[in-house]
Order: C-alpha cells, then structure tokens, then sequence
C-alpha cells in the first residue's frame, strides 16, 4: 500500500516532516544501540538505499527493532539520532550489497526518490531518513581533518566530528539551495535541464554562494540561467533535500525583464508559461505533453500555490 495519490500542497512535500527530537552538537554523552533497549530503533542505510520492514496491505517503516539490526553485524558507522515519541533513534550504514540480508517480502531495500514517490513509510518517517542519510553521508565523507589531515572521530552522537591532531571540531554541513518562482504579469518562468525527464519543466534553481543573501542568489541564478533580470523576491517556503544534504528555499520574485536568453551549459530551455498553461501541465493535459516536477516537489508547491492565489506579490527593495 502507498501513500495518498491526492494529497497536495505542504503536505505532500517529501522529506518536510519529522517527529524526531533530535541530539545536538552541544551534547556529548549519548547512549549506543546495544545499550538502548528493546524499545530503541534504527534507520539502517544500505548504500544510497534504506531497508523497510514491509508489512502486507499497510505502510511498510523504516523503523528496525535491534534484534533486526544485529543480522549487519559492525556497521560502518553508528550515529544517535535523538527520540522519536520517546524511543531512542539510531542510524547505521552499511555496503549497499549487504542488503541482501533483508530480503523480499519482509524486507524492502529503497532508495530516498523512491521512498517519496511511492509514499511508502508514513511522512513523518520521510523526514526522520532524510537526516539519516544525510548525517551518515557527511559521517562517510568527513573521516580526516580538512585543516591537518588527521584521522577525526565521532561525537557528539554523531552530531560531531573532533580531530585529537589540532583539536578542531567539525560540524554537519546543509547546503542551501534557492528555487524560485519568478512571474512577470499573469506567467511564470519554467526552464528545463539536460538531465530532466522529457517534457517537464521546472522552477529555476541554484546553490547560494558564500557571502551571498538568499535573494541575492536568486536575482544571480536567474540572471545566469536565461538573462532574465529580477527586483523583489520574498521568502515562499522550504524543503529538505538529502542528495546528500541540501536545504531547499522556495522564493517567488518579481521579474523586472522579459527576454530570454539561455545558458546551454546549464538549461535545455526556458520559457514562459501562462497561469492556464500550467493549470494544465499540473493536470497532465497540456497539448504539448509537457508536465511540472510530482507534488512531492518543492517546485510542485511553489507553482500550485501560485495557481491558487497563495502567493502574493513579493515585495520589498528591489536589489
């Protein structure tokens, strides 16, 4: 069984809710999973694919019980997540071959697009293996000091990396990612990539750089991605994305152009698209075949919201 197919706006937002309680970086003592209890759980990643337990005709969960997690054997790395309604919450990765230690059918092996796609744990267990994942990928990429090279080891949980060379401690990174509405009038501008889908197209997007505001990098993105020049921009709403850990900043901004010039090395194309049109691309009927990004997209909530007048001008200084 799978999620609801009808479910839409913030509700549908893959990887947005969680009911986890989380550790922190400022904590240092934190219990292990084989001292935790019969009550604690853990969210075990094979790869880039997390195990589910199916259960026949309902949701499967993400949610293994210790005796399950003791099949793994060492796991590469273990981390404290916090509490989930009380129970302690683990992570633990293991080679994506070992997978085949949860066969089918009590065992599912997916990864993170799919898990949302199929809507196959409830939604607050999207957002409690988004950081799963997020903090064992940063975990599998932060072994050594990047100031002395030294080996660095796990605190905090896993909230923390510390290295014994120079002292210097290490923290999980998120990258932030602005994706933005831009409209003009009564249409919106859409753009599509090489790696997209045929047919669809979506909002703009781009990673903030340093010393960058977050409508700093939408005026830039925009301006790079199809020379369209942008005044206001305001702040719409925001979604976790763990590939491996980015943070989604949905914007809507104001256009001050109209001309549109494309860069080929980042965009197959761009257009603009009229309100009508993409009532129609939402609804899968659009004469041309074209569609907009699943509702479990951030880029999904920003154009329906549009549709539906949630979005208001964006105001505020224009640069």
């Amino acid at each position: 069984m799978t999620g609801s197919s009808d479910t839409t706006g913030r509700d549908a937002l893959a990887y947005a809710a969680s009911r986890l309680v989380r550790h922190s970086a400022e904590f240092s003592g934190a219990p292990s999973l084989s001292g935790a209890g019969p009550d604690a759980r853990l969210v075990l990643m094979a790869g880039e694919a997390v195990i589910l337990r199916a259960a026949p005709a309902a949701l499967g969960t993400a949610l293994l019980t210790p005796e399950e997690a003791e099949r793994t054997g060492v796991r590469a790395v273990e981390i404290f997540l916090g509490r989930v309604e009380g129970r302690p919450v683990f992570a633990g990765a293991i080679p994506g071959d070992d997978a085949a230690l949860f066969p089918e059918p009590d065992y599912r092996a997916l990864d993170l697009r799919a898990l949302a796609a199929e809507g196959a744990v409830v939604r607050e267990e999207q957002g409690l293996v988004a950081t799963a994942k997020s903090l064992l990928a940063w975990h599998a990429r932060h072994r050594f000091c990047g100031n002395c090279g030294n080996p660095t080891t796990l605190a905090a949980g896993g909230f923390r990396r510390e290295c014994a060379g120079c002292g210097l401690h290490h923290f999980p990174r998120t990258d932030p990612v602005a994706i933005m509405l831009v409209r003009r009038g009564d249409a919106c501008l859409l753009g599509r990539g090489p790696h997209f889908k045929p047919g669809m197209y979506s909002c703009l997007a781009g990673f903030i750089e340093p010393g960058e505001t977050v409508e700093d990098a939408v005026r830039r993105e925009t301006r790079e991605e199809t020379g369209i020049a942008v005044g206001a921009v305001a702040y719409h709403a925001s979604q976790p994305w763990p590939f491996p850990a980015s943070l989604m900043l949905g914007c809507v901004a104001e256009a001050v152009s109209e001309d549109i010039r494309t860069d080929p090395d980042e965009l197959e194309d761009a257009r603009w698209f009229s309100r009508a049109e993409v009532v129609r691309m939402i609804a899968g009927d659009h004469p041309e075949g074209l569609t907009v990004p699943p509702a479990t997209a951030i880029a999904h909530l920003l154009l329906r919201d549009w549709i539906d007048g949630l979005i208001g001008p964006a105001t505020g200084p224009a640069a």
